[in-house]
């Protein structure tokens, strides 16, 4: 099978890299960093190019394309320029939407789970009320909605908190929270927002299985589950790694100037695993990223 990831320089791009180039012919895309593109056969571009990422799917034809790639953060959208981010995280999806359409490629889109409505209750079903607070959250949304306007051959996963060890440039905050633990430093982690964290390697088996079922024109909540806080999730990475719990320090979102509070976020996977895609425990999940990071 070929595959096309965009995005592939990133924190989930770089695990897909590792894990779909084991049983398939991929093509992963980067723009400034390369990570482990370079260990595969990658494509330096911009993917708001239209015209670059039209000749790429002529020449690569790919049979399925995961697209990642955007301005992937809240704090990142806020303070980049909006037009770019528009055009990034909006236009040049609905534009891969399109080409995926032509060339007869499945779509496997990564959202957010921050286009739910984070006051109404936890463990959100796929059709629960949609309110995305932040521009970052809103511009995933309005792509949801090019991709569905486009075709058919999509699979859409509103994602969930990752976590792991960042490989190569790529950081997350679960990764600072390790290293810091593992020094004897504290670090601040909110005990008030809760969400439904899914590892790296978790996220990237699923999406291989998802590259090949028959599944299509389908929302799918992407996490894991067991609904935690930040510093839930820091208490769990201490009793696995023996470290000192009063190293968490333990804040609440109004602490934090300009932040955009979503309390709850955390997803009802149910329809996920009734498709047959297993879910580990946060605790499996986490003795696993810390032996792949070894």
């Amino acid at each position: 099978m070929k595959i096309l990831i965009t995005g592939g320089s990133g924190l989930l791009g770089q695990y897909l890299n590792l894990f779909l180039s084991k049983d398939n012919e991929i093509c992963s895309l980067y723009n400034l960093n390369p990570g482990n593109c370079l260990n595969y056969n990658s494509y330096k571009i911009d993917i708001t190019d239209s015209n670059g990422m039209s000749e790429l799917f002529n020449s690569f034809k790919p049979d399925v394309v995961i697209h990642t790639a955007c301005f992937s953060r809240p704090e990142t959208c806020a303070s980049a320029n909006e037009d770019l981010v528009l055009r990034t995280n909006i236009d040049a999806t609905e534009y891969i939407s399109e080409l995926c359409e032509k060339c007869k490629a499945k779509l496997i889109y990564t959202s957010t789970d921050l286009v739910y409505d984070g006051y109404q209750g936890e463990m959100l079903n796929e059709d629960a009320i949609l309110n995305p607070l932040s521009l970052y959250a809103r511009t995933k949304l309005s792509a949801e909605e090019k991709i569905q306007n486009t075709f058919e051959d999509f699979i859409i996963l509103r994602t969930a908190l990752l976590f792991g060890i960042g490989l190569n440039h790529s950081r997350n905050n679960f990764h600072n929270m390790f290293d810091n633990f593992r020094s004897g430093k504290k670090f601040k982690l909110f005990i008030d927002q809760f969400r439904t964290p899914l590892s790296l390697i978790n996220a990237s088996e699923i999406i291989t299985g998802l590259c090949n079922s028959e599944l299509k024109n389908i929302i799918l909540n992407f996490g894991g589950k067991e609904r935690v806080s930040r510093a839930g999730l820091a208490e769990i990475l201490c009793n696995e790694c023996n470290f000192d719990k009063n190293l968490i320090e333990k804040i609440s979102m109004d602490d934090i100037n300009g932040f955009t509070k979503v309390p709850d976020v955390s997803l009802n996977t149910g329809l996920l695993q009734s498709y047959g895609f297993e879910i580990y425990s946060l605790q499996e999940s986490i003795e696993k990223s810390l032996k792949f990071a070894n």
